[in-house]
């Protein structure tokens, strides 16, 4: 009885086997197919541009048929006028030839014995006369049409005497440059920052100094936007308001919450100005100048946030708690402020990330929920769930890694010190234009962190056979669900954050990261203990 149970319970575990194998197979071909859908669609969505091209193509195509008819219509016409002329002129010609002609036989019969030779002198010399003419004339008339000049002519005839001359009719190959977008619809912004010139490719001079701003015209308009429940953020907010209206004569505007705050402080403040619903916002980018920020780095974000499209500069004070994008110091808001003001001012260019949810039921990459503009990172995790996250990840449409973990981080170079710092990432410099690829606790001793190009398209998709859905944030909020077969595309958007320096770009970063993060920071060695002997 026992070897007949220990038989059965291999029987048992060899179709568990089966049966696991058969659903790992089908959750496979489910992949295999939903990938397959994803070409598909994509391929269909390609051939109906191409279709437009085409078509805009023909129609410029008609045209130059029209062009090139009309042109022919015309150049018949002038030859209809031409060839009378050319006739006549023949006839006229002829007509002279033979007039010469008779004088010159009655040249010859009025001279007897020496007549021949004479004639044989003037016909060899007409004949030396009207092969130099036909010379010239083919040397002029092919100089005309481009295919002989004098100057390639002597360098043929200096080809066989030196090397050196031989150099000068060899040119190097010339080539074209040109930027490919993926489609249309793509939001990918392209520099030009390579010149080429007779085959050398360099990269355009880029300048030592930071990037500068210089107002054209005074700024009219101030936004102030402020961390809550803060009794120093407030006072120096009343403080701030003030200041600019009555010494800069600026026009201000806070927010909703703010106001009652300022309102209730004094009725002096009702000239301070703000909007109502959040349809406005989107507005305000056309109304004001300048932001100012009195908080932390979550203010910096927070007013990002409001803008989802240009952002006006940004000047932000710390009043928070590291604050590796707020440099200016409130202490000396009025100095600072009046040389922001005045200007020009060094700025940090903060590239954002343009993010989008494809869901498994949608026809294409395009038909995706509202987008997402993080300045941080967006974070893609396994929430309460308590197996991997299993992520399959593609970097314009080249598979890239399968992540089992606790997750991935997307992160721009800005907040390449937050998240991504704690995960393993590196530090990078905020104006350097990349995607950061930071894996959460990976289940791979191998799986090291990736910085990508600025023009990629990222996309996370949750496989089939995933035990559990994902969870994707926003630079920390705005969680959502990403259940199997649903994806996120990233891509780096075309509104920069523009934050403003206190003395400039890196000068900020590398304090930023002294003062908050202590970099390496230890006690210097000291210089009198054990040293090795002089060679």
């Amino acid at each position: 009885m026992d070897e007949h149970l220990i038989e059965f319970s291999e029987a048992l575990r060899t179709v568990a086997k089966a049966l696991r194998r058969a659903a790992e197979g089908k959750a496979s071909a489910q992949a295999e197919a939903a990938e397959w859908k994803r070409r598909y669609e994509l391929e269909r969505t390609r051939n109906i541009q191409m279709e437009r091209k085409v078509s805009g193509n023909n129609n410029c195509e008609m045209l130059q048929h029209w062009w090139i008819r009309s042109s022919l219509d015309n150049a018949m016409d002038m030859l209809r006028i031409m060839l009378p002329c050319l006739f006549f002129w023949e006839v006229g010609k002829e007509q002279n030839k033979r007039i010469a002609e008779a004088r010159m036989a009655e040249q010859f019969s009025a001279e007897k014995n020496g007549d021949i030779d004479c004639e044989r002198v003037k016909n060899s010399d007409n004949q030396s006369m009207l092969q130099n003419e036909s010379n010239e004339y083919s040397e002029t008339g092919c100089m005309k049409h481009g295919i002989w000049s004098h100057e390639v002519l002597r360098d043929r005839e200096s080809d066989s005497n030196s090397n050196a001359d031989r150099n000068k009719i060899m040119r190097k190959a010339s080539f074209k440059l040109s930027w490919w977008c993926n489609g249309e619809n793509g939001d990918q912004h392209k520099h030009d920052i390579v010149s080429f010139e007779r085959g050398n490719i360099t990269t355009a001079e880029r300048s030592s100094k930071q990037i500068s701003l210089k107002w054209e015209s005074d700024p009219q308009t101030v936004l102030i936007l402020t961390k809550p429940n803060s009794v120093s953020v407030r006072i120096l907010c009343v403080q701030m308001v003030r200041w600019l209206r009555e010494r800069k004569k600026l026009n201000v505007y806070v927010e909703p919450r703010v106001k009652v705050e300022l309102v209730a402080e004094s009725s002096n403040f009702s000239y301070v100005q703000t909007w109502k619903d959040d349809s406005e916002i989107s507005h305000l980018h056309m109304k004001v100048d300048l932001v100012i920020t009195l908080g932390g780095d979550g203010t910096v974000l927070w007013a990002a946030s409001m803008f989802k499209g240009p952002v006006p500069p940004i000047v932000p004070f710390s009043l928070g708690s590291l604050g590796f994008m707020t440099p200016f110091h409130s202490e000396h808001f009025k100095d600072c402020l009046d040389s922001v003001l005045r200007g020009p001012i060094s700025i940090t260019l903060r590239h954002r990330l343009l993010c989008r949810v494809v869901r498994d039921a949608a026809k294409n990459e395009y038909e995706t929920e509202e987008p997402f503009l993080v300045l941080n990172e967006v974070t893609i995790d396994r929430g309460i769930s308590s197996y991997l996250t299993n992520l399959e990840c593609y970097c314009d449409n080249s598979f890239v890694t399968c992540v089992q973990g606790d997750g991935l981080i997307l992160s721009t170079t800005s907040g390449s010190t937050a998240y991504s710092l704690a995960a393993g990432g590196s530090m990078v410099h905020p104006q350097v234009p990349g995607i950061l690829f930071t894996p959460i606790c990976p289940h791979s001793l191998s799986f090291r962190p990736l910085i990508l190009p600025e023009h990629v398209t990222v996309r996370i998709m949750v496989p089939f056979n995933s035990r559990s859905p994902a969870w994707a944030s926003f630079d920390g909020k705005d969680r959502k669900l990403l259940a199997a077969g649903d994806a996120l595309l990233c891509s780096m958007a075309p509104w920069p954050v523009p934050t403003a320096c206190q003395v400039d770009s890196t000068n900020d970063f590398l304090r930023s990261i002294h003062d908050g993060l202590h970099w390496n920071l230890r006690k210097t060695q000291s210089f009198d203990g054990p040293r090795d002997r002089d060679l």
